[in-house]
C-alpha cells in the first residue's frame, strides 16, 4: 500500500461557507419560461456528461438541487429567467462531482488531536514529532498518533526503544500509515500484558528480537491486543475532524465518499451531528466493520445500526470484511509464499466462518466490502461472494473487493461474473521510491510486483472499476491526481515513454475509463447511480468546474487541472477564489 504527500495543512483548515459568485445578469427572458426558469445556468462549457455514451455538452441548466437541461448553448436560452444565475464557463470543463469509492474520513481525527507522522522520512524526525506533541501535551497520559511507513523501518518494524528513550512511563501507541501495524513502547507492551510467552494471535503477528522479546511492532489483529486501553477519540473530535475532511474533500472536487469502517458509536455520533446540523457537503455511504469472532451472531446488531442511519446524505448500507493484511507487513494473504519470509501471509477469518457469515449479511441485504490485499485474499472473496449466491440467489449485491495489490489470472474473469465491484486505488499503481525496489521487489520477487493493481484488464472485461484513495494512506487524495496515474502508471508528472519506468503497462487505462472511475461507478459501487455520477436530466445538481479540458493536455498533466467549483445539490460547496 502507498503513500502520497499531502499539501494541505490540517490545523488551519475551516469548514467553507462559500455562496456561489453572482453572475452578470441575464437578458430579460420571455414571460413563457418564467414558470420552468432555472435557479442556475451553465453555458459555453466543455460539458463532459459521463452518460452511457458519454456525450458532450455546452450548457447545463439547474432548477433547487435538480439537473433541468443538459444542451446546447442555444436551448438552454429556454431556461434563463430574470432572477437566473448564467455562468459563462468560457470553455472550462463541467463533470459530474467526484466519488472517492474508499476514504477513511473520520481517520482526519488522527492528523489533528494526535502525533502526525505522515511524510515525515526517518526514524529521527519520528522521534522529534513525538516530542514536540508531548511538550505542547503536558497532561496527556496516554500517547497516540498515525503516519509512520514501512519504507523507513522495512522487514521487522520499528522498535520499542526507540519510544522508551522518549518515555518508559507514559504508553505510546503509533498507527502506521497504512493502518495495519501499531509501534509501541514497553509501558504499552506491559499494560497489554504481552510478552516473551504471548502467542500471535490468528491473522496477526507480534514481531520479536533476535531474543524473542518482543520488538515493538504489532501487525493486523495483534493490534487487537490493545483493545480497551486506549482512550477513545470524543465525538466532538470526530466531529471536527469530518468538518475538516469535508473541506479538503469538496476542495478536490469530491461530492460522495464511501467511508469503509465507521465502528463504534463516537464515529456515527459524530456524522449525526452534521447532519442535524445541515453541516454534511458530501453524501456518504459508509460501511460498519464485521468482527471475525462473532460470525454470523453480529449481523442482527448490524442490521440495527443501518436502520438508524438512513438520511439522505449519511447512510450506513455495507460491512466491511478484512480478509488480510499487507504486503509491507508480511500480512497480505499469498498464493505463494513470500520472497523474504516462509510464508503465505495472514488469512483473518476463518474461511467457513467468513463464508457463512458473509451469506449471512448478503441474505440481510448488506453490500459486503472487501479488503483483500493478496491474491489468495482475492480468491478467498470470490469464494465467499459465490458462496453468498449458491445460498440466497442472485441479486443486485455489488459486492466489492478492494485494493488488489495482487490478483491471479485465473481469478480476474471471476470479477464479472460474479457481479463484483473492482474498488482500485489507482494513486498506488506505479513504482513509488521506497516501496517497489525496496519493498515490492524483495518481498514478492520481481514477478509479482511487475504484476500489481490491476485496472485495464477488469474494466475490458465489463468489471465496474470504482477509484479511491483510501486516505488517509493516501494523503494527497485528489481524484485527479488518480485519474492521472491510472492513465500513465508512472510518478505524477512523469513523460516517460520507457517500458521499463511504468508498473506494467498493459494496464494503462483511458482517460475516458478513468474519469468514469471516479464518477458514476463511485456512484454505481454506492447505489447512488439513479442521483448522481453523471449529467443528466433529474438527477442531483452534483458538479464539478475544472480549469482546463482534461481531454486537451497531456496525460502527465492531468494532475495539475485545478478545482474551481464544486457543488452539492446545486449549492456551492467549495469556490476559487479566481472563479467569478
Amino acid at each position: 500500500m502507498k503513500k502520497r504527500t499531502f499539501s494541505g495543512v490540517l490545523l488551519t483548515a475551516l469548514l467553507l461557507g462559500a455562496g456561489f459568485a453572482q453572475a452578470a445578469p441575464a437578458a430579460p427572458a420571455p414571460a413563457q419560461v418564467s414558470e420552468h426558469a432555472a435557479d442556475l445556468v451553465f453555458q459555453n462549457g466543455s460539458v463532459y456528461t459521463v452518460d452511457k455514451n458519454r456525450n458532450w455538452a455546452q450548457a447545463v441548466a439547474v432548477k433547487g438541487d435538480t439537473i433541468v437541461f443538459v444542451g446546447s448553448n442555444s436551448d438552454v436560452r429556454a431556461y434563463i429567467g430574470p432572477k437566473t444565475k448564467v455562468v459563462d464557463l468560457a470553455g472550462k470543463m463541467l463533470l459530474p462531482g467526484f466519488f472517492d469509492a474508499h476514504a477513511h474520513a473520520s481517520e482526519t481525527v488522527k492528523q489533528v488531536f494526535q502525533v502526525n507522522l505522515f511524510g515525515l522520512e526517518s526514524v529521527d524526525a519520528y522521534k522529534k514529532a513525538i516530542k514536540d506533541f508531548i511538550a505542547a501535551n503536558p497532561k496527556r497520559t496516554f500517547i497516540t498518533g498515525m503516519g509512520w511507513s514501512n519504507t523507513v523501518v522495512p522487514g521487522k518494524g520499528p522498535d520499542k526503544a526507540w519510544l522508551d528513550e522518549i518515555s518508559k512511563q507514559i504508553p505510546i501507541v503509533l498507527t502506521s500509515e497504512d493502518g495495519h501495524s501499531y509501534w509501541v513502547n514497553s509501558k504499552a507492551l506491559e499494560l497489554a500484558n504481552i510478552t516473551k510467552t504471548t502467542k500471535n494471535p490468528a491473522g496477526g503477528i507480534i514481531e520479536r528480537d533476535a531474543n524473542g522479546d518482543a520488538l515493538g511492532t504489532l501487525r493486523d489483529s495483534a493490534k487487537d491486543l490493545l483493545d480497551g486501553l486506549i482512550p477513545a477519540t470524543t465525538v466532538d473530535e470526530y466531529t471536527k475532524g469530518l468538518e475538516i475532511f469535508e473541506k479538503m474533500a469538496n476542495e478536490r472536487g469530491i461530492t460522495g465518499v464511501h467511508e469503509p469502517m465507521v465502528g463504534g458509536k463516537p464515529v456515527i455520533e459524530a456524522y449525526k451531528n452534521l447532519e442535524k446540523a445541515d453541516k454534511l457537503t458530501i453524501r456518504f455511504r459508509n460501511s460498519l466493520v464485521a468482527d471475525p469472532a462473532l460470525g454470523m451472531s453480529q449481523v442482527p446488531d448490524l442490521v440495527k445500526v443501518r436502520e438508524e442511519n438512513k438520511g439522505p446524505l449519511f447512510q450506513v448500507n455495507t460491512v466491511k470484511i478484512f480478509l488480510d493484511g499487507v504486503i509491507e507487513g508480511s500480512t497480505g494473504y499469498l498464493k505463494e509464499k513470500y520472497h523474504n519470509v516462509d510464508s503465505h501471509g495472514e488469512v483473518i477469518w476463518d474461511p467457513f466462518t467468513y463464508k457463512t457469515t458473509a451469506a449471512a449479511l448478503d441474505h440481510a441485504g448488506f453490500q459486503l466490502h472487501h479488503h483483500a490485499i493478496g491474491d489468495a485474499a482475492v480468491a478467498l472473496a470470490l469464494d465467499g461472494i459465490e458462496f453468498a449466491e449458491a445460498e440466497n440467489g442472485k441479486r443486485d449485491a455489488r459486492h466489492a473487493i478492494t485494493h488488489m495489490q495482487l490478483v491471479s489470472p485465473e481469478d480476474v474473469p471471476r470479477f464479472k461474473k460474479d457481479g463484483v465491484v473492482a474498488v482500485a486505488q489507482p494513486f498506488w499503481a506505479f513504482k513509488e521510491p521506497g516501496y517497489y525496489n525496496d519493498i515490492q521487489v524483495p518481498y514478492l520477487g520481481q514477478e509479482r510486483a511487475e504484476k500489481e493493481y490491476p485496472i485495464k484488464g477488469l474494466i475490458n472485461l465489463g468489471v465496474p472499476l470504482a477509484s479511491s484513495s483510501d486516505f488517509p494512506v493516501t494523503q494527497e487524495f485528489g481524484p485527479l491526481h488518480s485519474i492521472e496515474t491510472g492513465v500513465t502508471r508512472l510518478p505524477e508528472g512523469s513523460a516517460s515513454t520507457d517500458p521499463a519506468d511504468i508498473l506494467w503497462p498493459e494496464e494503462r487505462a483511458t482517460l475516458a475509463d478513468m474519469i468514469a472511475s471516479v464518477t458514476i461507478n463511485g456512484a454505481y459501487h454506492n447505489f447512488v447511480d439513479d442521483i448522481t455520477g453523471s449529467i443528466e436530466l433529474g438527477k442531483k445538481a452534483d458538479l464539478v468546474v475544472l480549469d482546463k479540458n482534461l481531454f486537451n493536455i497531456p496525460a502527465n498533466q492531468i494532475h495539475t487541472a485545478k478545482v474551481l467549483l464544486t457543488m452539492l445539490g446545486g449549492k456551492a460547496v467549495y469556490q476559487d477564489a479566481s472563479f467569478k
